[in-house]
């Protein structure tokens, strides 16, 4: 018996809707990974995108567990000398959630080609409401 090998014609992408209200951000963001690559399904290839359209609502209520809205920080270097700055994550989760969830999501993807052309299918969302209501998107409990 042969290997089945998806084509780009072969693979259909569904949608699938996150809600996010009082789950660990690492929880979320590893749904979301997983979908967004297609590890969920039979015909998973590596070398192959077949992931599917992830919507996160709520990002704005996850939560982080312990210590860590307080003690973990994001960091970014402008280019310029002398000039990396932080952000504490209490924060950036009450000016950016939107940004944070994304970040999280970005950590567990691969930095391939594949991997960015997924993120491409990420849409996150502070609120409940969401603009991908004509795709009709599948909710999905995790």
């Amino acid at each position: 018996m042969s290997t089945y090998m998806p084509k780009a014609g072969d693979i259909t992408r569904s949608w699938y809707v996150l809600d996010a209200e009082g789950k660990p951000l690492g929880k979320v963001a590893v749904e979301a990974a997983v979908l967004l690559r297609g590890k969920h399904k039979p015909t998973f290839t590596p070398h192959a995108d077949c992931g599917d359209h992830v919507i996160i609502i709520n990002a704005a209520k996850t939560v982080l567990t312990g210590k860590k809205l307080e003690q973990k920080k994001y960091y970014h270097f402008t280019g310029y000398i002398g000039n990396l700055k932080e952000v504490k994550y209490s924060v950036l989760m009450k000016s950016k959630p939107e940004f944070a969830v994304k970040k999280a999501v970005k950590g567990m993807i691969p930095d391939t080609v594949i991997g960015r052309k997924a993120l491409t299918r990420l849409r996150v969302y502070r609120g409940p409401e969401h603009k991908n209501e004509a795709q009709k998107p599948e909710i999905r409990k995790f």
